[in-house]
């Protein structure tokens, strides 16, 4: 008999670990996660006292912000592609490590008496090469999130666990704002400016993390506590022109490239959009900044627990995923009527509804590469899903930028932004006809 279409598909990974203990390994992962979007929210909202001393343009921002997505958007792939060939702890440890260091780096920016380089002023420079480097370490966050998920979870409870994983990012940016601006308005301890505190403290969190992460995780196969024998050794790794053959794989790839351009320009620029269209201090943006972000971390879980809610029922892994992903592009529009909202409060608000949106999106869209490939290339799927979104906030960036600087309005990017996400979804439902595990058997030709 051939197998039910319409049944949520089998596991794809080895057997799963009982218990709580895979629970803990999402909260592990999910603060690495928060952690790397403490780092990334740093430049933002730190940019305003960085310009004092180093002067930032909108062009020169969106250059700033495109140097971390490309670099972010190239290690997503080669990060996972080096968690598929040395393990989830090792790489991850190496991943957090690079990235740590990287973060800390942009406190040494500074002109240093040296005159500009390609038209750029040194300390734009020192910050660039800063934020190329962090985009390199935390190109590996999320592959290795979604290796980890592979690792440990059943195929029902996947969506929930990358939920729990991606709230993680509404975490490190709830903190950021009041942490950031504390800093700001508090720092200067030893002779150095506040904002250098900014990336000296947060670089410190992720190396304190390392060590968490090096003691408290074992793959699921060399865990006692799991329960389960050893696992056979992995198979040979899949090709990248057999994943690339798939046009399931440029549709989940051009569906994230979409959507993150609309994440990214919300990421960025966000602050900079609340401080100049109502003229608001440092303190009060960051005061009221830090709602839309947390409500970004319950869309994570809403989106996550109501996907894995349908499989539990009995829905097929195609429906779950897709009616999700449906309700949650259906709310991002909503950011176009934001230039006809004069009231602080009300854009808050329509803000806060596209960043659930966002947020419930990304989960299912990063959970996706584990019901489509197994477990042997899951990072490297997860990694090209990852570069297609980088490069989709590399374009609206320097989109938003260019703008700025020419004298334009938010109103049309945000008419853009509004949009993206519907276009994703119609992506996703004509390039995936089914979501199921693709078939990378190899072919041989049969002789005459």
């Amino acid at each position: 008999m051939s197998p039910d279409p319409t049944a949520p598909a089998a596991p794809i990974s080895a057997p799963v670990a009982t218990g709580r203990l895979r629970w803990r390994i999402a909260v592990l992962v999910g603060a690495a996660i928060a952690i790397s979007y403490l780092d990334r929210q740093t430049l933002p909202w730190a940019l305003s006292e960085i310009s004092k001393d180093i002067p930032v343009s909108n062009q020169v921002k969106a250059f700033l912000d495109s140097a971390f997505l490309v670099t972010y958007g190239l290690m997503y792939l080669g990060g996972g592609r080096l968690l598929d060939t040395f393990g989830t702890r090792r790489g991850f440890t190496a991943i957090m490590l690079f990235w740590s260091l990287a973060c800390a780096s942009h406190a040494l920016a500074g002109g240093y008496g040296l005159g500009s380089v390609f038209g750029l002023s040194f300390g734009v420079v020192m910050l660039a090469t800063s934020r190329l480097l962090l985009g390199m370490g935390e190109g590996g966050g999320f592959p290795a999130a979604t290796r980890a998920v592979a690792e440990w979870f059943p195929v029902n409870e996947r969506s929930m666990a990358m939920g729990i994983i991606n709230a993680g990012s509404a975490v490190g940016t709830v903190v950021a704002p009041p942490l950031i601006v504390w800093v700001l308005t508090h720092g200067g301890w030893l002779g150095l400016a506040p904002w250098r505190w900014v990336f000296l403290i947060t670089g410190g969190f992720g190396l304190l993390w390392t060590v968490w992460w090096w003691r408290r995780y074992q793959p699921p196969e060399d865990s006692a506590a799991a329960g389960r024998t050893t696992l056979a050794p992995l198979e040979a790794a899949i090709p990248l022109a057999a994943i690339l053959s798939h046009r399931e794989t440029w549709a989940v790839m051009l569906a994230k490239c979409f959507s993150d351009g609309a994440w990214y320009f919300y990421l960025f620029w966000l602050p900079k959009f609340l401080l100049e269209q109502f003229h608001l201090d440092l303190k009060t943006a960051g005061a009221i900044g830090w709602i839309p972000y947390a409500a970004s971390g319950v869309g994570c879980l809403v989106g996550g627990g109501f996907s894995s809610w349908l499989l539990r029922r009995g829905v097929s892994v195609n429906a779950s995923r897709k009616l999700a992903l449906g309700a949650s592009a259906a709310l991002m529009p909503w950011v176009m009527l934001v230039p006809q909202v004069h009231s602080v409060g009300w854009v808050i608000f329509i803000f806060s509804l596209a960043f659930f949106g966002q947020q419930s999106w990304g989960t299912l869209v990063m959970i996706l590469p584990t019901d489509m490939i197994p477990r042997r290339a899951v990072g490297t799927l997860a990694g090209l899903v990852g570069f297609g979104g980088a490069m989709g906030g590399v374009m609206l960036g320097q989109v938003v930028g260019y703008l700025r600087d020419h004298g334009s309005s938010f109103t049309p990017v945000l008419l853009i932004a509004g949009s993206l996400h519907v276009l994703a979804f119609v992506v996703i439902c004509v390039g995936i006809p089914r979501i199921h595990t693709l078939d990378f058997t190899p072919r041989t030709r049969l002789s005459s």
